[in-house]
């Protein structure tokens, strides 16, 4: 297999193509205001898999565009513009894990070759209720305080800079409005095996997590860790190990067929 051509990705794949045929490419959809690099990074730990992240319209190398605030359409525009190459296999963590999600299945709906895998990391199954007040439209003091108190995802050095936060807070907007925005629609399960991601210390517990088995048809396996919501910053190595493990005994799935009936 051979790794998909600069030319082939445009702006959403970001990532430094590697030399030779990775055995899997896995492309990384981030959480909610977050950019791809530390997702990349996790290539250092994954021979023979070229790790790519996916960027939207509004943030990173990207910011100078118009972003997208519907779900819909952020998920059509990616399928417009990227051949995902394979096998390839989809990790999101966060609302990464249902971008991801809803990416599959558009891309069963087109017809195209699905994912060997739907990683999905710290995030409630997507017919679960939403929970949380909104946070989209705060001011933006008070959207970094929730960001923070909800999630601890904004590194204090970041917190405390005021033009850094000037930068990052839009993109965590748009993501919030994108999520709250979001109704999921009832659909056939995909024939794509799913592996549930999971903290014992996060706030998306275990009940949040096991529903996702009603949206795939193949097996649906949940691996826990220690830590909160972004667990895998103190601990790369161990995401990294599961990651390995799944990833080597993926295998290409056919061409999206006719979706089986729901349930």
């Amino acid at each position: 297999m051979t790794a998909p051509h600069p030319s082939d990705r445009g702006p959403w794949v970001v990532g430094r193509t590697m030399p030779g045929d990775p055995a899997h490419v896995l492309y990384c959809f981030p959480h909610s205001g977050g950019l791809v690099g530390e997702y990349i990074r996790l290539g250092r730990y994954l021979p023979g898999v070229q790790v790519y992240g996916i960027c939207p319209p509004g943030r990173g190398g990207r910011a100078a565009e118009p972003p997208v605030e519907e779900m819909h359409e952020l998920v059509a525009a990616l399928a417009d513009s990227v051949r995902f190459s394979g096998p390839f296999a989809f990790f999101g963590h966060s609302l990464g894990a249902l971008v991801a999600f809803e990416v599959a299945r558009e891309l069963r709906a087109r017809g195209l070759t699905l994912p060997t895998r739907l990683i999905l990391s710290a995030f409630p199954a997507p017919h679960l209720p939403r929970a949380g007040a909104p946070l989209a439209e705060l001011p933006d003091r008070e959207l970094a305080a929730a960001v923070g108190g909800r999630y601890g995802g904004i590194p204090p050095e970041v917190a405390d800079d005021p033009e850094l936060m000037a930068m990052l807070l839009p993109a965590f907007r748009t993501d919030f409005t994108v999520l709250e925005r979001y109704r999921h629609r009832a659909q056939a399960p995909l024939p794509v095996p799913f592996e549930i991601l999971g903290a014992e210390q996060d706030t998306v517990t275990a009940d949040h997590l096991a529903p996702w088995d009603r949206h795939t048809t193949g097996p649906c396996r949940t691996h826990r860790y220690d830590g909160g919501h972004f667990y895998f910053r103190d601990a790369p190595e161990a995401l990294a190990g599961t990651l390995r493990t799944v990833l080597g005994s993926a295998t290409a799935p056919a061409p999206a067929g006719a979706p089986a009936a729901a349930r």
